[in-house]
């Protein structure tokens, strides 16, 4: 996310003076470097003067305090603009329901942007972290393929679907999807829109009447985060036309320069509610203007990997985990175990970039192909027995090459899976003697 931005912006930040203080020289080439990396990023020139113009005042003749660079302190006052810019410190992620069901929400955006899967997101979204009761209906008279898309996303998502009849009128589309969702007693109704290539009167016309019967709690624009600047010119043509409630920034796993999430709060004045992060069904979270922020400056996110840990390991599990660490009863059954559950909380490299200065961990195994060599360890775990597993002790040179032939792999690699996992158990001891694990747990 924001690669590019992030390594651009962070150069200047880096090469400040480390006189103790942070002068008009040395400031004012980091602020023409950072200029450059925010216009290469497409975001608006606006909001480019108004930032770099917020962060020189923050920074001018400030003294470092002592415990820091004036390389750390700058981006403070970089990261604190960021912040500001993306939504500001008391900013409600997500968009929370504050209304009696079923609330109806209206998806709006062009074709491409990713409006469709974001409905099953949202959908999904709303069914697993609200526990709410969710129905989606496609409400696009002139593309049955997105009725159809939508149908499969539903199935994925295990969310209710509405089958509209598209032969209808909007108005009577809605009526009926509304009045089936108050007999099912669903708590969210989510309405996909048409999309075209560009806003032209004809699609306005047609959003304004299916929100005239809709009667939305919440508009929400999707946007497609690569367009950049262009998202931010099609948000203000919907903001204009149809009054919008929040945006939801497609994409942003993929090559996103960043115009659009850094311009489209300030110039429109609608938040960000959520971002999607990758394919699936439940790569969608909610904005965190600070969380964003954090990130583009590898200062990492560890909240949204702790969120993302209590989802994917329950404190039960955790418990005994701990426990049987305390003990010196960690076994290779417990690791798969581990293993296992660390999948449910996205990639190797999606974890590592939520940890401060996690980028510059990645920069160092660059080359090494961290998720195969995972695949390698789990085929190596899993062609033992699970009397292999639970004692690892017991593997002797027939047994090693036993499993190295079942998984696939060379008896050297067995061996050094033995060797680390050891060395492992040996330094989670020590940690636990330390009490670290008990604190962790009292975090967690």
């Amino acid at each position: 996310m924001f690669d590019n931005l992030r390594e651009k912006i962070l150069q200047p930040l880096k090469g400040l003076g480390r006189n103790g203080k942070i002068t008009e020289a040395n400031l004012q080439e980091a602020i023409r470097e950072i200029r450059r990396a925010l216009l290469e990023a497409d975001v608006h020139f606006k909001v480019v003067k108004e930032f770099l113009d917020q962060v020189q005042k923050d920074a001018i003749g400030q003294e470092v305090i002592k415990s820091v660079t004036p390389g750390q302190q700058f981006t403070k006052i970089v990261y604190d603009a960021l912040v500001k810019f993306l939504g500001g410190k008391d900013y409600v992620a997500g968009l929370p329901l504050k209304a009696s069901p079923p609330v109806p929400i209206l998806l709006v955006g062009l074709q491409g942007s990713g409006k469709t899967t974001t409905a099953a997101k949202l959908g999904h979204y709303y069914q697993k972290k609200e526990k709410k009761s969710v129905m989606l209906v496609p409400c696009d008279p002139r593309r049955p393929a997105a009725k159809e898309q939508l149908r499969l996303l539903s199935k994925q998502a295990n969310i209710g679907f509405y089958d509209s009849d598209l032969s209808q009128s909007l108005e009577k589309i809605i009526a009926q999807a509304m009045e089936e969702a108050r007999r099912q007693v669903v708590d969210v109704v989510i309405v996909d829109t048409a999309g075209r290539q560009a806003v032209d009167e004809e699609l306005m016309g047609e959003i304004g009447q299916v929100k005239s019967a809709l009667n939305p709690y919440a508009t929400i624009f999707v946007a497609d985060s690569m367009t950049g600047q262009e998202a931010v010119n099609v948000a203000q043509a919907f903001h204009e036309k149809a009054p919008l409630s929040g945006v939801v920034l497609t994409k942003l796993d993929g090559d996103a320069r960043g115009g659009a999430a850094l311009s489209i709060k300030f110039l429109t004045g609608v938040p960000i509610v959520f971002m999607g992060l990758g394919e699936g069904v439940s790569a969608l979270e909610p904005f965190h203007p600070d969380r964003l922020a954090s990130r583009i400056l590898d200062m990492g996110d560890v909240l949204t990997l702790v969120e993302r840990a209590q989802e994917a390991i329950s404190e039960e599990e955790a418990k005994a985990s701990i426990g049987k660490v305390s003990k010196g009863e960690f076994t290779l059954e417990d690791f798969l175990g581990q293993m296992k559950m660390m999948k449910k909380m996205g990639s190797m490299e999606s974890i590592l970039k939520m940890l401060p200065n996690g980028n510059q961990m990645l920069e160092q195994l660059k080359g090494a192909n961290t998720e195969a060599e995972m695949k390698r360890t789990e085929a190596i775990i899993q062609s033992m027995t699970k009397k292999e597993r639970k004692n690892h002790k017991i593997l002797n040179g027939s047994r090693r090459r036993r499993i190295a032939d079942g998984s696939g792999t060379s008896v050297t690699e067995v061996n050094r899976l033995v060797n680390k996992f050891e060395d492992a158990q040996r330094m989670m001891q020590r940690f636990a003697k330390m009490g670290m694990f008990q604190k962790m747990m009292g975090k967690f």
